[in-house]
């Protein structure tokens, strides 16, 4: 009764019927350092060592509050299937070997954006901020893009996970799994 399995069985099958490449996309939840919470879409990368990956800048936002308070959570809205998945989980950084794989496998203007811009942080205005990014493709050429220091990821291992089927007839079937000291343990919830 892993509900990992469980989450890459309906991840598989949202793929399966959504001709987008939105599956990835989750909602990830933080602890804002003002005690209020903040969400903000990302792309879940892969299921590794038990644990969901997530890629970024660590001096963002995000990163900071983090940091901050090392719990997070991640809710999925699949359109195609109609199921939602909430995890809770704790926050650890991923090995910086495991960052650099991550980085490669970017597109190049992602790489570039990564380089030049803090995320989160203000810029003078859009048209600035565009000539920065046309100069330094310029500048980089044909060259390879450099992972900057501050980039890397995140583990979220769940604690909690929540997986809801949404039905016509209103009686959504909701199932809890909660990791606890013998594994994970499974539960009915009412609609």
């Amino acid at each position: 009764m892993n509900p990992l399995l469980l989450f890459e069985k309906w991840f598989s099958e949202e793929k399966e019927q959504n001709n987008l490449d939105l599956p990835s996309a989750c909602c990830l939840s933080t602890i804002g350092l003002d005690g209020y919470p903040n969400s903000r879409f990302v792309s879940l990368k892969e299921i590794k060592n038990q644990s969901f990956v997530l890629t970024g800048p660590l001096d963002s936002r995000k990163g900071r509050e983090i940091k901050n308070h090392s719990k997070a959570a991640l809710s999925f809205w699949w359109t195609c299937t109609e199921r939602q998945i909430r995890i809770q989980g704790d926050v650890s950084e991923i090995p910086k070997p495991d960052a650099k794989i991550y980085f490669k496998q970017r597109n190049r203007d992602s790489k570039i954006v990564s380089t030049i811009f803090e995320q989160g942080r203000e810029i003078q205005d859009i048209p600035y901020m565009q000539k920065l990014f046309e100069e330094k493709k310029t500048a980089l050429g044909n060259k390879d893009v450099g992972q900057p220091k501050n980039w890397g990821g995140i583990y979220i291992k769940p604690i909690r996970i929540e997986f809801m089927e949404f039905k016509t007839s209103r009686l959504h079937e909701r199932k809890l799994f909660e990791q606890t000291s013998n594994g994970w343990k499974m539960t009915i919830l009412q609609p």
